[in-house]
């Protein structure tokens, strides 16, 4: 007897959907607002136009092709590897990165100078950390969440290491009475 593959649940879809939408209508703004100026909100968060053309925390400078083909990759990866019992944290945190994910990929594909070398749209600066956006947040907060999610399934799931499960019912073992 086969078991079937645990049902594939598509609740991310609509949590990947509203963190592209939030991240591209907010780096819209940031392009249209912050082009000459910041805007000090409180303590040492500022809005603070940016273009990163690396990876995160603007490392990998002009690797902009290579960071958008993995990004892809890891897009694909998540929404076709995606075999597990549906879970609501599982289900958001996929959600927020595969939409976090794609917003930054939007960005490498859209802005000049365009196929996946353009500069992602960074504006969110608390000055002693480096400059994000909602894709990163999703990203990051998916990621922390998706560890949880998959911490969590693995304690409440029996390890195949272990063996089958044995029911003690009082019986003394059976030994080897065969004397040498």
């Amino acid at each position: 007897m086969s078991a079937d593959p645990p049902p594939v649940s598509r609740g991310w879809v609509p949590i990947a959907a509203i963190v592209v939408v939030l991240d591209q209508l907010t780096k819209w703004w940031a392009v249209a607002n912050l082009q000459d100026r910041d805007v000090e909100l409180f303590w040492t968060l500022r809005l603070n136009l940016s273009y990163n053309t690396g990876m995160a925390f603007g490392t990998g400078q002009g690797w902009g092709p290579v960071i958008g083909a993995v990004a892809m990759i890891v897009i694909v990866v998540l929404v076709v590897g995606l075999r597990r019992p549906p879970s609501r944290i599982g289900d958001v945190a996929v959600g927020m990165v595969v939409g976090g994910a794609i917003g930054n990929v939007i960005d490498r594909l859209a802005r000049d100078p365009g196929w996946l070398r353009g500069g992602v749209v960074d504006f969110i600066d608390f000055q002693w950390f480096p400059i994000f956006n909602v894709a990163d947040m999703g990203i990051t907060i998916g990621g922390v969440l998706l560890v949880m999610s998959s911490w969590r399934s693995s304690r409440h799931e029996p390890s195949p290491a272990a063996g089958p499960l044995t029911v003690d019912d009082g019986a003394p073992a059976e030994t080897d009475t065969e004397t040498r």
